[in-house]
């Protein structure tokens, strides 16, 4: 059942991609590592993609939600699994963990179309109907 809209899953891209950037300093675990450069790399990433992605929060919509939500599962799946696949779960996992499946949970709950993916469709020649 996909329950979240696309407009607060937007939301919640630019928050937690910014959250993910900042993560190894407010949690403490910024010694330089994979630990440190996974979310990092991940939240920029979410970034960038939410930008191009054709939805509420999109600037150039260009990406569809399918493609963003498939790559925010990726991104989920890897950060989740990262300190085991990097080698540093002695040092710090929770964070990886709980921002990896809260990513797994938001993509696999939102909707698959935008109301701008919508809008497009519609408004396209009758032929793409």
């Amino acid at each position: 059942m996909r329950m979240i809209g696309t407009k607060t899953h937007g939301i919640l891209d630019y928050i937690v991609g910014a959250l993910l950037i900042a993560a190894p300093w407010i949690f403490n675990f910024d010694g330089g590592g994979a630990e440190t450069w996974v979310p990092v790399i991940l939240g920029a990433g979410a970034i960038v993609y939410s930008l191009f992605t054709n939805y509420e929060m999109g600037a150039v919509q260009q990406l569809s939600m399918r493609t963003h939500l498939a790559l925010d599962l990726v991104s989920g799946v890897l950060l989740a699994a990262s300190p085991w696949l990097f080698g540093f779960a002695d040092e710090v996992r929770a964070p990886h963990l709980v921002l990896g499946l809260f990513e797994i949970a938001a993509s696999l709950l939102t909707k698959r179309h935008s109301s701008t993916e919508q809008r497009g469709h519609r408004q396209g020649s009758p032929a793409m109907h």
